[in-house]
């Protein structure tokens, strides 16, 4: 069973006949251009007719964008559809989120006050223990063991295009579909 579920992906989602039906399917979430299996989720999903399978065998493999921009429109319409999400997975996303994004600023913040590198370097290695054990569980249980050692990286990239993508949001709607 799973605490709070919240999203899910399509090509790796499976959810009993009576339950689409019983909730009307897809049809709350006609008006979105994408994310309607996204959105399906979020709308029936609880704690007790959820389960996640956590197995390497339960992975699927989709075909990579073959450039960044359309990676990044990608990135967009996904989370251009979390404003229809339930108020308190947004407020927990946005936390979530602006947490990581301002750990960082307050970094930067510490530095320019000349404040005490070893408490800094103190503060980052406990957020990196931290990240590290769920990245570590997740990367073990998936037989993704590679992914481990790269995740300060990989979470400095995120912050950053999570930001570019908030902030092209913001001006304008990705409304490309293929």
């Amino acid at each position: 069973k799973s605490g709070m579920p919240y999203m899910a992906v399509g090509r790796n989602l499976a959810y009993r006949k009576d339950l689409f039906f019983n909730a009307r399917g897809f049809m709350n979430h006609l008006h979105v251009r994408s994310g309607d299996d996204d959105l399906f989720v979020n709308q029936v999903a609880t704690s007790k007719n959820t389960a996640l399978c956590f197995s390497p065998e339960s992975v699927t493999i989709s075909l990579p964008k073959k450039t960044y921009k359309e990676w990044i429109m990608q990135k967009r319409r996904h989370i251009s559809t979390a404003h229809y999400y339930k108020f308190w997975h947004q407020v927990i996303l946005t936390l979530f989120f602006a947490s990581q994004l301002l750990f960082w600023l307050f970094l930067i913040f510490l530095i320019v006050l000349g404040f005490s590198w070893k408490i800094m370097l103190s503060m980052i290695g406990i957020r990196f223990f931290l990240v590290g054990l769920v990245f570590f569980y997740a990367s073990k249980k998936l037989n993704e063991k590679d992914v481990f050692y790269l995740f300060p990286f990989y979470e400095v990239c995120l912050i950053g295009v999570q930001l570019h993508i908030f902030i092209r949001n913001l001006f304008s709607k990705p409304v490309t579909w293929k």
